[in-house]
Protein backbone atom coordinates (compact mmCIF):
# COMPACT_ATOMS: atom_id res chain seq x y z
CA UNK A 1 0.00 0.00 0.00
CA UNK A 2 1.15 3.20 -0.87
CA UNK A 3 2.42 5.61 2.07
CA UNK A 4 3.37 9.28 2.11
CA UNK A 5 5.75 9.36 4.94
CA UNK A 6 9.27 9.93 4.28
CA UNK A 7 11.90 7.51 4.04
CA UNK A 8 15.59 7.14 5.33
CA UNK A 9 16.89 7.21 1.64
CA UNK A 10 14.79 9.80 1.39
CA UNK A 11 16.60 11.97 3.26
CA UNK A 12 19.77 12.37 1.66
CA UNK A 13 21.51 9.83 3.79
CA UNK A 14 24.83 8.39 3.32
CA UNK A 15 24.93 5.37 1.88
CA UNK A 16 27.10 3.57 4.72
CA UNK A 17 24.01 4.64 7.16
CA UNK A 18 21.43 3.76 5.09
CA UNK A 19 23.19 -0.05 5.31
CA UNK A 20 23.15 0.23 8.96
CA UNK A 21 19.92 1.14 9.01
CA UNK A 22 18.50 -1.55 7.15
CA UNK A 23 20.29 -4.13 9.32
CA UNK A 24 18.83 -2.89 12.16
CA UNK A 25 15.24 -3.88 10.32
CA UNK A 26 13.92 -0.54 10.76
CA UNK A 27 11.68 -0.30 7.25
CA UNK A 28 10.58 3.18 8.05
CA UNK A 29 11.04 6.03 10.66
CA UNK A 30 9.02 6.81 13.50
CA UNK A 31 6.81 9.79 13.74
CA UNK A 32 9.78 11.76 15.41
CA UNK A 33 12.69 10.37 13.31
CA UNK A 34 10.53 11.56 9.96
CA UNK A 35 10.02 14.78 11.50
CA UNK A 36 13.56 15.22 13.37
CA UNK A 37 16.10 13.86 10.76
CA UNK A 38 15.35 16.71 7.64
CA UNK A 39 15.26 19.49 10.46
CA UNK A 40 18.35 19.13 12.35
CA UNK A 41 19.64 18.15 8.62
CA UNK A 42 19.16 21.48 8.16
CA UNK A 43 20.93 22.82 11.07
CA UNK A 44 17.84 23.63 13.16
CA UNK A 45 17.66 23.76 16.46
CA UNK A 46 15.43 21.36 17.92
CA UNK A 47 12.95 20.94 20.87
CA UNK A 48 11.43 17.22 20.59
CA UNK A 49 8.79 16.12 22.31
CA UNK A 50 7.55 12.46 22.17
CA UNK A 51 6.22 9.63 24.57
CA UNK A 52 8.97 6.82 25.32
CA UNK A 53 9.30 4.06 23.08
CA UNK A 54 9.07 6.05 20.03
CA UNK A 55 12.45 6.22 18.76
CA UNK A 56 13.80 9.87 20.20
CA UNK A 57 17.40 8.23 20.33
CA UNK A 58 18.14 7.30 16.72
CA UNK A 59 16.33 10.88 15.59
CA UNK A 60 19.41 12.92 16.49
CA UNK A 61 21.57 9.77 16.45
CA UNK A 62 21.38 9.77 12.57
CA UNK A 63 22.00 13.72 11.82
CA UNK A 64 24.33 13.97 13.86
CA UNK A 65 26.20 10.72 12.39
CA UNK A 66 25.56 12.25 8.55
CA UNK A 67 26.94 15.92 9.77
CA UNK A 68 30.34 14.24 11.38
CA UNK A 69 30.43 12.06 7.65
CA UNK A 70 29.81 14.93 5.83
CA UNK A 71 32.41 17.58 7.59
CA UNK A 72 35.62 14.86 7.26
CA UNK A 73 35.06 14.76 3.32
CA UNK A 74 36.12 18.58 3.64
CA UNK A 75 37.96 18.70 7.25
CA UNK A 76 40.30 16.21 8.09
CA UNK A 77 41.41 17.08 11.07
CA UNK A 78 40.50 14.52 13.98
CA UNK A 79 38.39 16.10 16.92
CA UNK A 80 35.49 16.15 19.32
CA UNK A 81 32.36 17.28 17.28
CA UNK A 82 28.95 16.20 18.70
CA UNK A 83 28.25 16.00 22.97
CA UNK A 84 25.76 13.90 24.11
CA UNK A 85 24.68 14.47 27.68
CA UNK A 86 22.58 11.94 29.68
CA UNK A 87 20.78 12.32 33.05
CA UNK A 88 21.81 8.56 33.87
CA UNK A 89 25.24 5.92 33.26
CA UNK A 90 22.81 3.73 31.82
CA UNK A 91 21.54 5.87 28.98
CA UNK A 92 24.35 7.09 28.37
CA UNK A 93 25.75 2.94 27.49
CA UNK A 94 22.73 2.66 25.74
CA UNK A 95 23.24 5.78 23.94
CA UNK A 96 26.32 4.61 22.83
CA UNK A 97 25.84 1.09 22.12
CA UNK A 98 23.02 2.55 19.52
CA UNK A 99 25.41 4.95 17.92
CA UNK A 100 28.07 2.08 17.58
CA UNK A 101 25.31 -0.05 15.58
CA UNK A 102 24.40 2.82 13.17
CA UNK A 103 28.09 3.64 12.45
CA UNK A 104 28.64 -0.10 11.63
CA UNK A 105 29.89 0.51 8.24
CA UNK A 106 31.96 3.73 8.93
CA UNK A 107 33.77 3.30 12.59
CA UNK A 108 36.61 4.21 11.11
CA UNK A 109 35.29 7.73 10.06
CA UNK A 110 33.07 8.12 13.35
CA UNK A 111 34.38 6.83 16.89
CA UNK A 112 32.00 6.96 19.69
CA UNK A 113 33.30 7.24 23.23
CA UNK A 114 31.29 7.11 26.17
CA UNK A 115 32.88 8.81 29.39
CA UNK A 116 29.56 7.92 32.29
CA UNK A 117 30.83 4.25 33.54
CA UNK A 118 33.47 3.97 35.09
CA UNK A 119 34.61 5.99 38.42
CA UNK A 120 38.02 6.89 38.05
CA UNK A 121 38.46 9.79 35.92
CA UNK A 122 42.06 9.42 35.39
CA UNK A 123 41.22 5.79 33.66
CA UNK A 124 39.23 7.53 30.83
CA UNK A 125 41.88 9.92 29.76
CA UNK A 126 43.55 7.88 27.43
CA UNK A 127 40.45 7.80 25.16
CA UNK A 128 39.71 11.13 24.89
CA UNK A 129 43.17 11.97 24.13
CA UNK A 130 42.24 10.58 20.97
CA UNK A 131 39.65 12.97 20.54
CA UNK A 132 36.56 10.77 19.34
CA UNK A 133 33.87 12.17 17.29
CA UNK A 134 31.11 11.61 19.70
CA UNK A 135 31.25 12.36 23.68
CA UNK A 136 28.63 10.62 25.64
CA UNK A 137 28.44 11.04 29.22
CA UNK A 138 26.68 12.63 32.04
CA UNK A 139 27.01 16.64 32.76
CA UNK A 140 28.70 16.25 36.15
CA UNK A 141 31.43 13.71 34.44
CA UNK A 142 32.22 15.53 31.31
CA UNK A 143 32.96 18.85 33.97
CA UNK A 144 35.23 16.73 35.59
CA UNK A 145 37.31 15.77 32.45
CA UNK A 146 37.18 19.42 31.26
CA UNK A 147 38.08 20.43 34.74
CA UNK A 148 40.82 17.74 34.48
CA UNK A 149 42.23 18.64 30.79
CA UNK A 150 41.43 15.44 29.43
CA UNK A 151 38.15 17.11 27.24
CA UNK A 152 38.60 20.51 25.35
CA UNK A 153 35.34 21.10 23.77
CA UNK A 154 35.36 25.78 22.75
CA UNK A 155 37.21 25.15 19.64
CA UNK A 156 35.49 22.12 17.64
CA UNK A 157 32.09 21.34 19.17
CA UNK A 158 29.64 21.60 16.27
CA UNK A 159 26.19 19.44 17.74
CA UNK A 160 24.97 19.26 21.70
CA UNK A 161 22.42 16.78 22.10
CA UNK A 162 20.51 16.61 25.52
CA UNK A 163 18.53 13.34 25.88
CA UNK A 164 15.91 12.75 28.83
CA UNK A 165 16.40 16.75 29.29
CA UNK A 166 13.21 16.52 31.86
CA UNK A 167 15.49 14.05 34.19
CA UNK A 168 18.79 16.62 33.89
CA UNK A 169 17.79 18.93 37.09
CA UNK A 170 15.59 16.03 38.98
CA UNK A 171 19.06 14.35 39.57
CA UNK A 172 20.78 17.58 40.60
CA UNK A 173 22.92 18.43 37.53
CA UNK A 174 21.67 22.03 37.65
CA UNK A 175 25.14 23.83 38.82
CA UNK A 176 26.93 21.22 36.80
CA UNK A 177 24.89 22.22 33.28
CA UNK A 178 25.68 26.00 33.52
CA UNK A 179 29.36 25.22 34.36
CA UNK A 180 29.50 23.12 31.25
CA UNK A 181 28.13 26.18 29.15
CA UNK A 182 31.12 28.40 30.01
CA UNK A 183 33.17 25.67 28.25
CA UNK A 184 31.48 25.56 25.24
CA UNK A 185 31.63 27.39 21.77
CA UNK A 186 29.44 30.49 21.21
CA UNK A 187 27.56 28.76 18.39
CA UNK A 188 26.55 25.11 17.76
CA UNK A 189 23.41 23.31 17.38
CA UNK A 190 21.06 21.79 20.19
CA UNK A 191 19.02 18.96 20.18
CA UNK A 192 16.52 19.00 23.30
CA UNK A 193 14.88 15.46 23.80
CA UNK A 194 12.67 14.87 26.21
CA UNK A 195 9.09 13.02 27.11
CA UNK A 196 7.08 15.99 28.92
CA UNK A 197 7.88 19.78 28.83
CA UNK A 198 8.35 20.80 31.94
CA UNK A 199 9.36 23.60 33.59
CA UNK A 200 13.08 22.28 33.62
CA UNK A 201 12.66 21.60 29.70
CA UNK A 202 12.08 25.26 29.53
CA UNK A 203 14.54 27.03 31.42
CA UNK A 204 17.16 24.60 29.59
CA UNK A 205 15.35 25.87 26.21
CA UNK A 206 16.60 29.61 27.51
CA UNK A 207 20.31 28.14 28.17
CA UNK A 208 20.85 25.71 25.16
CA UNK A 209 18.11 27.03 22.02
CA UNK A 210 18.44 29.35 19.44
CA UNK A 211 15.07 29.85 17.80
CA UNK A 212 14.68 26.66 18.05
CA UNK A 213 11.72 24.16 15.76
CA UNK A 214 9.61 22.47 18.42
CA UNK A 215 8.06 19.12 17.44
CA UNK A 216 5.56 18.11 19.81
CA UNK A 217 4.31 15.01 18.85
CA UNK A 218 1.93 11.96 19.92
CA UNK A 219 -0.19 13.78 22.36
CA UNK A 220 -0.65 10.71 24.41
CA UNK A 221 1.67 10.01 27.09
CA UNK A 222 1.75 6.45 26.91
CA UNK A 223 0.33 4.03 23.79
CA UNK A 224 -3.30 3.31 23.29
CA UNK A 225 -5.41 0.58 25.14
CA UNK A 226 -4.87 -1.11 21.74
CA UNK A 227 -1.25 -1.67 22.13
CA UNK A 228 -1.08 -1.01 26.15
CA UNK A 229 -3.25 -2.48 28.97
CA UNK A 230 -2.82 -1.11 32.04
CA UNK A 231 -4.63 -2.86 35.44
CA UNK A 232 -4.67 -2.19 39.07
CA UNK A 233 -5.37 -4.52 41.91
CA UNK A 234 -6.67 -3.24 45.47
CA UNK A 235 -4.27 -5.36 48.01
CA UNK A 236 -2.47 -4.65 51.45
CA UNK A 237 1.14 -5.08 51.92
CA UNK A 238 0.59 -8.91 52.73
CA UNK A 239 -1.62 -9.43 49.84
CA UNK A 240 1.02 -8.12 47.13
CA UNK A 241 3.71 -11.27 47.98
CA UNK A 242 0.75 -13.57 47.90
CA UNK A 243 -0.60 -12.28 45.04
CA UNK A 244 2.73 -11.57 43.24
CA UNK A 245 3.78 -15.34 43.98
CA UNK A 246 0.76 -16.58 42.80
CA UNK A 247 0.78 -14.73 39.50
CA UNK A 248 4.15 -16.10 38.56
CA UNK A 249 3.71 -19.40 39.62
CA UNK A 250 0.51 -19.82 38.05
CA UNK A 251 1.90 -18.45 34.97
CA UNK A 252 -0.79 -15.77 34.84
CA UNK A 253 1.70 -13.44 34.05
CA UNK A 254 3.43 -14.78 30.86
CA UNK A 255 6.66 -13.50 28.91
CA UNK A 256 9.67 -10.83 30.56
CA UNK A 257 8.61 -8.89 33.29
CA UNK A 258 9.66 -5.91 35.27
CA UNK A 259 9.09 -5.50 38.85
CA UNK A 260 9.43 -2.13 40.47
CA UNK A 261 9.62 -1.53 43.88
CA UNK A 262 10.33 1.61 45.88
CA UNK A 263 13.48 0.67 47.97
CA UNK A 264 16.61 -1.39 47.40
CA UNK A 265 15.70 -3.59 50.45
CA UNK A 266 12.65 -4.15 48.94
CA UNK A 267 14.54 -5.64 46.05
CA UNK A 268 16.17 -8.33 47.98
CA UNK A 269 13.10 -9.09 49.83
CA UNK A 270 11.01 -9.92 47.19
CA UNK A 271 13.72 -11.79 45.77
CA UNK A 272 14.23 -14.22 48.96
CA UNK A 273 10.49 -14.49 48.97
CA UNK A 274 10.34 -15.85 45.28
CA UNK A 275 13.14 -18.07 46.05
CA UNK A 276 11.35 -20.21 49.13
CA UNK A 277 9.25 -20.94 45.78
CA UNK A 278 12.11 -21.58 43.31
CA UNK A 279 11.02 -18.44 41.23
CA UNK A 280 14.08 -17.01 39.26
CA UNK A 281 14.69 -13.18 39.59
CA UNK A 282 17.56 -10.86 39.31
CA UNK A 283 17.87 -7.44 40.92
CA UNK A 284 18.55 -4.11 39.68
CA UNK A 285 19.12 -1.25 42.10
CA UNK A 286 21.47 1.73 42.80
CA UNK A 287 24.31 -0.38 45.02
CA UNK A 288 25.16 -2.54 42.42
CA UNK A 289 28.09 -1.78 40.23
CA UNK A 290 27.48 -0.10 36.78
CA UNK A 291 29.40 -2.65 34.88
CA UNK A 292 26.79 -5.03 36.69
CA UNK A 293 23.80 -3.10 35.68
CA UNK A 294 24.09 -2.83 32.02
CA UNK A 295 25.14 -6.69 32.19
CA UNK A 296 21.89 -7.16 33.55
CA UNK A 297 20.31 -5.16 31.50
CA UNK A 298 21.98 -6.52 28.21
CA UNK A 299 21.79 -10.31 29.28
CA UNK A 300 17.87 -9.35 30.38
CA UNK A 301 17.45 -8.04 26.50
CA UNK A 302 19.08 -11.66 25.57
CA UNK A 303 16.78 -13.60 27.28
CA UNK A 304 18.78 -15.01 30.20
CA UNK A 305 16.33 -13.65 32.47
CA UNK A 306 12.42 -13.57 32.72
CA UNK A 307 11.98 -11.23 35.59
CA UNK A 308 14.34 -8.23 36.91
CA UNK A 309 13.13 -6.77 40.56
CA UNK A 310 14.27 -3.09 39.83
CA UNK A 311 14.20 0.30 41.73
CA UNK A 312 13.82 3.48 39.60
CA UNK A 313 15.29 6.81 39.77
CA UNK A 314 12.53 8.05 42.40
CA UNK A 315 13.93 5.88 45.51
CA UNK A 316 17.30 8.43 45.05
CA UNK A 317 16.02 11.87 44.91
CA UNK A 318 14.91 11.69 48.56
CA UNK A 319 17.29 9.10 49.90
CA UNK A 320 15.88 10.24 53.79
CA UNK A 321 12.83 8.81 52.43
CA UNK A 322 14.31 5.32 52.04
CA UNK A 323 16.45 5.18 55.14
CA UNK A 324 15.36 4.32 58.89
CA UNK A 325 14.71 7.21 61.27
CA UNK A 326 16.68 9.51 63.13
CA UNK A 327 18.87 8.30 65.80
CA UNK A 328 21.50 6.00 63.70
CA UNK A 329 22.99 8.66 61.84
CA UNK A 330 26.21 7.29 61.37
CA UNK A 331 24.22 3.75 59.64
CA UNK A 332 22.00 6.33 57.78
CA UNK A 333 24.98 7.87 56.11
CA UNK A 334 26.96 5.07 55.07
CA UNK A 335 23.89 3.66 53.24
CA UNK A 336 23.19 6.89 51.49
CA UNK A 337 26.67 6.65 50.20
CA UNK A 338 26.23 3.00 48.52
CA UNK A 339 23.86 4.49 45.90
CA UNK A 340 25.00 5.49 42.74
CA UNK A 341 23.11 9.56 42.19
CA UNK A 342 23.47 8.82 38.57
CA UNK A 343 21.36 5.73 38.41
CA UNK A 344 18.05 5.26 36.62
CA UNK A 345 16.26 2.41 34.70
CA UNK A 346 13.04 3.64 34.53
CA UNK A 347 14.22 5.99 31.91
CA UNK A 348 15.93 5.67 28.76
CA UNK A 349 17.16 2.14 29.13
CA UNK A 350 15.81 0.12 26.26
CA UNK A 351 14.75 -3.01 27.40
CA UNK A 352 13.62 -4.81 24.58
CA UNK A 353 10.28 -7.28 24.26
CA UNK A 354 9.16 -6.30 27.84
CA UNK A 355 5.76 -8.11 28.01
CA UNK A 356 4.69 -6.59 31.32
CA UNK A 357 5.56 -4.13 33.70
CA UNK A 358 4.12 -4.95 37.57
CA UNK A 359 4.37 -2.07 40.33
CA UNK A 360 4.65 -3.79 43.44
CA UNK A 361 5.16 -0.45 45.27
CA UNK A 362 2.69 2.10 43.15
CA UNK A 363 4.73 4.94 42.30
CA UNK A 364 5.17 8.31 44.23
CA UNK A 365 4.25 10.62 41.02
CA UNK A 366 2.61 10.66 37.87
CA UNK A 367 5.52 11.24 35.80
CA UNK A 368 6.69 8.22 37.76
CA UNK A 369 4.70 5.90 36.68
CA UNK A 370 4.68 6.96 33.07
CA UNK A 371 8.49 6.74 32.89
CA UNK A 372 7.66 2.59 34.71
CA UNK A 373 4.82 1.84 32.43
CA UNK A 374 6.87 3.09 29.26
CA UNK A 375 9.36 -0.05 29.34
CA UNK A 376 6.62 -2.13 28.04
CA UNK A 377 4.69 -1.49 24.57
CA UNK A 378 7.85 -0.46 23.06
CA UNK A 379 7.59 0.35 19.12
CA UNK A 380 4.53 -1.76 17.40
CA UNK A 381 4.98 -4.64 20.06
CA UNK A 382 1.96 -5.08 22.87
CA UNK A 383 2.69 -4.76 26.72
CA UNK A 384 0.71 -5.28 29.81
CA UNK A 385 1.34 -2.93 33.09
CA UNK A 386 -0.54 -4.52 36.56
CA UNK A 387 -0.25 -1.76 39.34
CA UNK A 388 -0.57 -2.92 43.19
CA UNK A 389 -2.49 -0.46 45.04
CA UNK A 390 -2.76 -0.14 48.62
CA UNK A 391 -5.76 2.05 50.70
CA UNK A 392 -3.35 5.28 51.13
CA UNK A 393 -2.67 5.46 47.68
CA UNK A 394 -5.80 5.65 46.01
CA UNK A 395 -5.66 9.39 46.01
CA UNK A 396 -2.41 9.14 43.43
CA UNK A 397 -4.80 6.86 41.67
CA UNK A 398 -6.96 9.37 41.06
CA UNK A 399 -4.61 11.40 39.78
CA UNK A 400 -2.69 8.98 37.44
CA UNK A 401 -5.90 8.52 35.92
CA UNK A 402 -6.92 11.92 35.55
CA UNK A 403 -3.64 12.58 33.96
CA UNK A 404 -3.64 9.39 31.21
CA UNK A 405 -7.63 9.39 30.54
CA UNK A 406 -7.89 13.23 29.69
CA UNK A 407 -10.91 12.82 26.78
CA UNK A 408 -9.92 9.41 25.74
CA UNK A 409 -11.67 6.89 28.29
CA UNK A 410 -10.22 4.08 26.72
CA UNK A 411 -6.51 5.22 27.90
CA UNK A 412 -8.24 4.99 31.50
CA UNK A 413 -6.36 2.57 34.53
CA UNK A 414 -9.07 -1.05 34.35
CA UNK A 415 -9.70 -3.25 37.48
CA UNK A 416 -7.82 -6.26 37.76
CA UNK A 417 -10.84 -9.29 37.30
CA UNK A 418 -9.13 -11.38 39.88
CA UNK A 419 -10.72 -13.29 42.49
CA UNK A 420 -8.73 -13.40 45.81
CA UNK A 421 -10.81 -16.20 47.61
CA UNK A 422 -9.92 -18.54 44.90
CA UNK A 423 -5.95 -18.45 46.10
CA UNK A 424 -6.93 -18.47 49.56
CA UNK A 425 -5.20 -21.52 49.42
CA UNK A 426 -1.63 -20.31 48.61
CA UNK A 427 -1.87 -18.16 52.01
CA UNK A 428 -0.99 -20.98 54.12
CA UNK A 429 2.49 -21.41 51.99
CA UNK A 430 3.19 -17.64 52.29
CA UNK A 431 2.77 -17.36 56.32
CA UNK A 432 1.64 -19.85 59.21
CA UNK A 433 1.51 -18.60 62.62
CA UNK A 434 3.79 -20.07 65.05
CA UNK A 435 0.62 -21.13 67.11
CA UNK A 436 -0.78 -22.99 64.44
CA UNK A 437 2.17 -24.35 63.83
CA UNK A 438 2.16 -25.67 67.48
CA UNK A 439 -1.01 -26.89 67.18
CA UNK A 440 -1.05 -28.63 64.12
CA UNK A 441 2.00 -30.47 64.84
CA UNK A 442 0.40 -33.38 66.95
CA UNK A 443 -2.28 -33.94 64.21
CA UNK A 444 -0.07 -33.66 61.73
CA UNK A 445 2.05 -36.48 62.90
CA UNK A 446 -0.81 -38.75 63.34
CA UNK A 447 -2.38 -38.20 60.00
CA UNK A 448 1.06 -38.89 58.51
CA UNK A 449 1.29 -42.48 60.31
CA UNK A 450 -1.85 -43.79 59.71
CA UNK A 451 -1.83 -42.57 56.47
CA UNK A 452 1.75 -45.00 55.73
CA UNK A 453 -0.14 -48.00 57.43
CA UNK A 454 -2.77 -47.68 54.98
CA UNK A 455 -1.62 -46.33 51.06
CA UNK A 456 1.04 -47.31 49.06
CA UNK A 457 1.61 -43.74 48.33
CA UNK A 458 0.50 -41.37 50.98
CA UNK A 459 2.93 -38.56 49.92
CA UNK A 460 0.43 -37.73 47.80
CA UNK A 461 -2.53 -37.47 50.85
CA UNK A 462 -0.29 -35.60 52.99
CA UNK A 463 -0.13 -33.09 50.76
CA UNK A 464 -3.01 -31.42 52.17
CA UNK A 465 -2.23 -31.59 55.71
CA UNK A 466 1.73 -30.94 55.32
CA UNK A 467 1.04 -27.69 53.29
CA UNK A 468 -1.40 -26.37 55.28
CA UNK A 469 -0.04 -26.47 58.53
CA UNK A 470 3.98 -27.34 58.00
CA UNK A 471 4.61 -25.28 54.88
CA UNK A 472 7.67 -23.34 55.89
CA UNK A 473 6.69 -19.70 56.70
CA UNK A 474 7.96 -17.57 53.62
CA UNK A 475 7.24 -14.47 55.03
CA UNK A 476 9.07 -15.02 58.61
CA UNK A 477 12.39 -16.42 57.30
CA UNK A 478 12.89 -13.38 54.79
CA UNK A 479 14.00 -11.64 58.39
CA UNK A 480 15.83 -7.89 58.36
CA UNK A 481 18.98 -9.87 58.43
CA UNK A 482 18.68 -12.45 55.72
CA UNK A 483 17.81 -9.14 53.59
CA UNK A 484 20.92 -8.01 54.94
CA UNK A 485 23.27 -10.71 54.12
CA UNK A 486 21.65 -11.16 51.00
CA UNK A 487 22.41 -6.83 50.12
CA UNK A 488 26.10 -7.72 51.35
CA UNK A 489 26.41 -10.70 49.38
CA UNK A 490 25.03 -9.76 46.12
CA UNK A 491 27.34 -6.52 45.86
CA UNK A 492 30.60 -8.61 47.01
CA UNK A 493 29.69 -11.11 44.23
CA UNK A 494 28.91 -7.80 41.53
CA UNK A 495 32.20 -6.23 42.47
CA UNK A 496 33.89 -9.03 42.29
CA UNK A 497 32.90 -9.89 38.39
CA UNK A 498 33.07 -6.31 37.80
CA UNK A 499 36.53 -5.70 39.03
CA UNK A 500 38.91 -8.27 39.62
CA UNK A 501 37.35 -10.51 36.60
CA UNK A 502 37.35 -7.78 34.16
CA UNK A 503 40.07 -8.72 31.88
CA UNK A 504 39.15 -12.02 32.00
CA UNK A 505 35.88 -11.54 30.70
CA UNK A 506 37.75 -9.00 27.76
CA UNK A 507 39.19 -12.02 26.44
CA UNK A 508 36.62 -14.77 27.17
CA UNK A 509 33.49 -13.30 26.66
CA UNK A 510 31.59 -16.60 26.43
CA UNK A 511 32.40 -16.98 29.55
CA UNK A 512 30.84 -13.71 30.41
CA UNK A 513 27.64 -15.18 29.25
CA UNK A 514 27.41 -17.93 31.48
CA UNK A 515 27.70 -15.52 34.35
CA UNK A 516 24.17 -15.23 35.66
CA UNK A 517 22.67 -12.70 38.37
CA UNK A 518 19.26 -14.30 39.00
CA UNK A 519 20.75 -17.47 41.46
CA UNK A 520 19.78 -17.91 44.80
CA UNK A 521 21.13 -15.79 47.47
CA UNK A 522 20.65 -18.74 49.94
CA UNK A 523 20.31 -16.54 53.33
CA UNK A 524 17.21 -18.23 54.01
CA UNK A 525 16.11 -21.65 54.40
CA UNK A 526 14.33 -22.92 51.30
CA UNK A 527 12.31 -26.10 51.39
CA UNK A 528 12.56 -28.27 47.59
CA UNK A 529 8.93 -29.14 48.24
CA UNK A 530 7.94 -26.08 47.68
CA UNK A 531 8.64 -25.67 44.42
CA UNK A 532 5.64 -27.70 42.97
CA UNK A 533 2.24 -27.34 43.40
CA UNK A 534 -0.08 -29.98 44.57
CA UNK A 535 -3.00 -29.92 42.41
CA UNK A 536 -5.94 -29.09 45.16
CA UNK A 537 -4.74 -25.87 45.65
CA UNK A 538 -5.34 -24.44 41.97
CA UNK A 539 -8.50 -23.06 41.20
CA UNK A 540 -10.90 -25.18 39.09
CA UNK A 541 -10.87 -22.79 36.23
CA UNK A 542 -7.08 -22.80 35.79
CA UNK A 543 -6.55 -26.79 36.32
CA UNK A 544 -6.30 -27.01 32.67
CA UNK A 545 -3.70 -24.44 31.98
CA UNK A 546 -1.51 -25.43 34.94
CA UNK A 547 0.37 -28.62 35.20
CA UNK A 548 1.56 -28.37 39.13
CA UNK A 549 2.78 -32.85 39.65
CA UNK A 550 6.67 -33.17 39.68
CA UNK A 551 7.71 -35.65 37.49
CA UNK A 552 8.12 -38.30 39.90
CA UNK A 553 4.59 -37.92 41.64
CA UNK A 554 3.07 -37.91 37.40
CA UNK A 555 5.39 -41.36 36.92
CA UNK A 556 3.74 -42.73 40.07
CA UNK A 557 0.04 -42.19 38.78
CA UNK A 558 1.28 -43.44 35.40
CA UNK A 559 2.16 -46.62 36.64
CA UNK A 560 -0.73 -46.92 39.07
CA UNK A 561 -3.07 -47.49 35.63
CA UNK A 562 -2.91 -50.97 34.31
CA UNK A 563 -4.39 -51.77 31.53
CA UNK A 564 -7.16 -49.00 32.20
CA UNK A 565 -7.79 -50.20 35.57
CA UNK A 566 -6.81 -48.41 38.47
CA UNK A 567 -4.51 -49.91 40.70
CA UNK A 568 -6.29 -49.93 44.71
CA UNK A 569 -3.67 -47.92 46.27
CA UNK A 570 -4.56 -49.12 50.01
CA UNK A 571 -3.36 -52.63 52.03
CA UNK A 572 -6.62 -54.40 53.08
CA UNK A 573 -5.63 -54.98 56.68
CA UNK A 574 -8.74 -54.99 58.49
CA UNK A 575 -8.44 -53.40 62.56
CA UNK A 576 -5.42 -51.22 61.57
CA UNK A 577 -6.82 -48.38 59.66
CA UNK A 578 -7.68 -45.37 61.59
CA UNK A 579 -9.65 -43.64 58.78
CA UNK A 580 -11.70 -46.51 58.07
CA UNK A 581 -15.38 -46.32 59.50
CA UNK A 582 -15.32 -48.40 62.49
CA UNK A 583 -17.08 -52.11 61.55
CA UNK A 584 -18.31 -53.72 65.06
CA UNK A 585 -17.37 -57.36 64.66
CA UNK A 586 -18.96 -60.11 67.55
CA UNK A 587 -16.88 -62.47 68.35
CA UNK A 588 -17.14 -66.08 68.65
CA UNK A 589 -17.80 -67.36 72.34
CA UNK A 590 -19.70 -63.83 73.63
CA UNK A 591 -23.39 -63.14 74.33
CA UNK A 592 -25.60 -60.49 73.54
Amino acid sequence: MATDRLQFHEMGLDDRLLKAVADLGWSQPTLIQEKAIPLALEGKDLLARARTGSGKTAAYAVPVIQRILASKQTVREQDVRALILVPTKELGHQVQAMMRELTAYCSRDVRVADVSGRADVSAQRPILMEKPDVVVGTPSRVLAHINAQNLVLHASLEMLVVDEADLLFSFGFEADLKNLLCHLPKIYQSFLMSATFSEDVQTLKELLLHNPVTLKLQGCLLPDASQLQQYTIKCEEEDKFLLIYTLLKLRLVQGKSLIFVSEVSRCYRLKLFLEQFSIPACVLNSELPVQSRCHIITQFNQGFYDYIIATDERSLADPAATQRPAGKGKKKKKAGNLQDKEYGVSRGVDFQNVANVINFDFPATVESYIHRVGRTARADNPGTALSFISHFQLALLKEVEEVLTGDNAESALKPYQFKMEAIEGFRYRCRVSAAGWMHALPLCIITENALKQTYDNPEELMWPWWDCFLMQDAMRSVTKQAVREARLKEIKQELLNSEKLKTYFEDNPRDLQLLRHDKDLHPAIIKAHLKNIPDYLIPEALRGLVNPLSDRMRRRREKSKVHGVTKRNFKNVQGKNPLRSFRYTKRKGTQK
